[in-house]
């Protein structure tokens, strides 16, 4: 039985190539859609989890994720929290996203009061010079060996040039950072920040100092800078209702796939299936032979998937700046969503098969 199974898969090759593509399709858009999604929002997190504060504040109902963060928060925050027990520093900084210059998604920038910034974080220059004000932008190595430019160089944001003034280390936060002043009157947010970093004297009392910040602002959004990266990738209700989405698009493109792919199969083999119920062969077993043709494709289907969603990501992730994660949670969904789209679509051509009558299937033309 095997054998019949594997000769009529090899038999119809470019039917099963492209029945084995289309469920592979299935299994890229969950697991490359979800790392993508996921992967951007805990990067995002990490370099923000790595500026050297132990706590974010701002202002209530603001952790954005789209780059939409209003600049809500006075300056003078950054100063009130300063002056409270067990605070080393405290600043003050804006946070806002613009289009990326590869054209493919978007990239995120920090506004920050340089001197400030760097004593509570521990940024240094370490080619060019520090922002003093206007369109001047320092970068992190990361972009500079990304786009192969340095101090002197350009680049645009809010659609216009920024002069590279600096290269910056260690990586956290943006990629691009520019005067606090400078994002303020692009985005109106004059005397307004969307943060206030903090860093606490004794980082293992960081519960302690955010209990008085909390009291002492109550309307204020408190966070601690450990919880970014599973923050940023789990805290978007948007985001699950798309990935629902895309696993039920999924689902229903695997299923289709099958069941069209079957159901010509059965036609085209109603001779076959008639000298098979001739020779004494079971519905049940005529079902199963069905059902396992479309599980081995569904085998096929998920192998070429889950390569092609590897190379994706070797290629994006280097033709980009976006991080792709690939969880094994989602790879084993994916294959329970196409193993299981693959038996429900092959049962009504299997079912159909078996009800065949031997004599009508034997003159079938």
């Amino acid at each position: 039985m095997n054998n019949l199974v594997f000769a009529n898969v090899t038999h119809r090759l470019p039917r099963s190539i492209v029945t084995v593509l289309g469920i592979s399709l299935g299994v890229v858009m969950i697991v490359l859609t979800v790392g993508l999604a996921r992967g951007m929002l805990r990067e995002r997190g990490r370099r923000e989890s790595k500026i050297n504060a132990e706590i974010r504040v701002s202002a209530s109902g603001t952790l954005g994720l789209t780059g939409a963060q209003p600049f809500r928060l006075p300056i003078s925050r950054a100063e009130e929290i300063s002056r409270l027990p067990g605070v080393r520093a405290a600043v003050s900084v804006g946070q806002s996203f613009d289009k990326s210059d590869s054209g493919f998604g978007s990239r995120l920038i920090d506004g920050i009061p340089f001197d400030e910034y760097a004593a509570l974080t521990g940024l240094t220059i370490k080619e060019g010079a520090k922002l003093a004000g206007g369109d001047e932008v320092i970068v992190d190595d990361h972009w500079q060996r990304e786009r192969k430019a340095g101090t002197g160089s350009t680049v645009m944001l809010y659609e216009r040039p920024f002069r590279v003034v600096g290269v910056y280390e260690p990586a956290g936060g943006g990629h691009l950072k520019i005067p606090l002043r400078t994002m303020q009157e692009q985005l109106g947010g004059e005397g307004h920040a969307t943060a206030v970093l903090v860093a606490c004297i004794n980082p293992a009392q960081q519960e302690e100092v955010a209990a008085r910040i909390r009291e002492r602002f109550p309307e204020d959004q408190i966070i601690f800078t450990r919880d970014l990266p599973e923050l940023y990738a789990s805290g978007l209700p948007a985001l699950d209702v798309f990935l629902n989405i895309v696993v039920a698009v999924a689902a229903i493109i695997s299923t289709l796939v099958i069941l069209l792919a079957m159901y010509t199969t059965v036609t085209e083999r109603t001779r076959q299936i008639g000298i098979l119920k001739a020779l004494g062969m079971s519905k049940t077993k005529i079902v199963w032979v069905i059902e396992k043709e479309a599980i081995l494709l569904s085998l096929l289907g998920f192998a070429a998937g889950v390569a092609l969603v590897f190379a994706a990501r070797f290629l994006i992730m280097q033709a980009t700046q976006l991080s792709i994660d690939i969880e094994p949670r989602w790879v084993l969904i994916a294959f329970a969503i196409g193993f299981a789209g693959s038996v429900f679509g092959a049962l009504y051509p299997a079912l159909r098969a078996a009800r065949q009558d031997a004599v009508e299937a034997l003159s079938y033309e």
